[in-house]
């Protein structure tokens, strides 16, 4: 499949590579080997932070830099590593730069595993008026906004919180069309799933080998975003029992992993994003990084598919989940081409056939 009949498309793994030849995409240093996923780019940091006083959008008169300059408390240099301590607002430059064509834009999302451990990102560009939205034809540098919310991380120049997608068109489904690709391809293991605004998804907590999730600890040691498998999960994690209530209350400004009762798929020829929170549905924000590539619960499964891990943090009130309400909702989106590597197949794809799995950070 390369194209729908309205042109509309997310732009795969070969797109990507050819925008950078064009000088679409302009990066500061060679890509590195994993860096392109299946529908996405990963964006690295660069060699410069600002500690600013508060979040901010530019909006359409002013550039970032002018923003930086006006709320910056002080600059912090990354070529060798600095920590990002919680509760704090950084700005960091990114490596990766971009002359779009007037009829591409792009969209961001903070990486997987940078959601599991509560590091909230968005990225901005010049003139701004939304966080994460690139409009088509955008000339000019790419910004990072980092705020780690539970856990201090030691990042550096190179190091990847954010991932961005190319969009020509409106690939998003419609009713209609998303109620036929499940038919004929289920995108979840539920027979008649609502599907109006994207597919629901809801809150496993009936029990993953005796356990509904993870609870962050306060008051933890570091993490080191560049660094898999070196942090003991016991440090900085609580372990939640299955206590056969099939309910979870939620503690504010707590921060929790749980998964989906649903196991999802992506096929080849679409991605999916996970909406965001919707304060219809419950006082909590639910899952910051939300995009899944095509082949996502198609690999080492057997194409029975893979548990989405929902990143929950209460918002001002406790909250009680109760085992199989609804907490969010993936829309799909058609992809221009098929990627050239489905994810799971590659190299970074840490999520794969995934149940209730932290980041990929954790022993």
């Amino acid at each position: 499949m390369s194209r729908d009949e309205t042109g509309g498309g997310i732009l795969a793994a070969q797109g990507i590579a050819a925008l950078t030849e064009s000088g679409a995409i302009l990066p500061a240093n060679p890509y590195a080997p994993d860096q392109i996923q299946p529908a996405s780019l990963d964006l690295r940091l660069g060699a410069r932070a600002y500690r600013v006083r508060t979040s901010f959008l530019p909006g359409s008169g002013r550039p970032v830099s002018a923003c930086i300059e006006a709320l910056s408390l002080h600059e912090i240099d990354l070529t060798d590593g600095a920590v990002l301590e919680t509760g704090c607002v950084y700005i960091a430059e990114l490596q990766e730069s971009l002359a779009l064509p007037a009829d591409l834009s792009a969209g961001a999302n903070p990486k997987s595993s940078t959601g599991r451990i509560d590091v909230f990102t968005r990225v901005i560009t010049d003139y701004a008026s939304a966080f994460d939205q690139i409009e088509a034809g955008y000339r000019g540098p790419l910004y990072a906004e980092i705020s780690p919310r539970t856990f201090p991380v030691r990042v550096r120049r190179g190091s990847r919180l954010s991932q961005v997608r190319f969009r020509r068109g409106e690939p998003r489904l419609s009713l209609d069309a998303l109620t036929t690709l499940h038919a004929r391809d289920p995108l979840v293991d539920v027979t008649s799933p609502s599907l109006h605004g994207g597919v629901a998804v809801s809150v496993d907590l009936s029990g993953f080998g005796g356990l509904i999730g993870y609870r962050a600890k306060r008051y933890t040691g570091l993490i080191d975003v560049d660094r898999p498998g070196a942090h003991r999960t016991a440090e900085f994690w609580e372990k939640l029992p299955a206590d056969g209530t099939r309910t979870l209350i939620l503690d504010p400004g707590q921060f929790y992993i749980l998964a989906s009762k649903e196991a999802v798929r992506v096929p080849a020829d679409f991605a999916a994003e996970m909406v965001p929170f919707d304060p219809l549905v419950g006082e909590f924000r639910v899952h910051y990084a939300g995009f899944f590539d095509p082949g996502f619960g198609l690999g080492e499964a057997g194409g029975a598919g893979a548990r989405a891990v929902l990143e929950v943090r209460s918002r001002d009130v406790p909250f009680l989940l109760e085992d199989g309400q609804i907490v969010g909702r993936l829309v799909y989106e058609r992809m221009l081409e098929r990627p050239a590597t489905l994810y799971g197949a590659g190299a970074g794809s840490n999520y794969q056939a995934q149940g209730l799995k932290l980041s990929k950070h954790f022993a």
